[in-house]
């Protein structure tokens, strides 16, 4: 098994009428749990990657009219090497 796959053991803090409830009923719980966290993970991996998306959208400006890249690049290419 690969390091990152083992698993390791964690507490949750529950009230007591909530732990009983889980206990009358045949769930496997800690697999309830790592699939809550895992999904819960991935939403805010994705709603991080929205974000920076939408950063960039904003940052983002147009090039002036006429600007000519290669141009530029080339200059500093020569300043670089003079």
């Amino acid at each position: 098994m690969r390091d990152e796959e083992t698993l390791v053991r964690t507490s949750i803090t529950l009230p007591r009428s909530l732990k009983k409830r889980m206990e009358e009923v045949d769930v496997n719980w800690s697999a309830v749990f790592r699939d809550f966290v895992r999904k819960r993970l991935e939403r805010e991996s994705e709603t991080d990657l929205v974000k920076a998306i939408l950063i960039n959208e904003r940052l983002r400006r147009k090039a002036p009219e006429g600007w000519d890249s290669a141009r530029v690049i080339r200059e500093w290419r020569r300043r670089r090497s003079s």
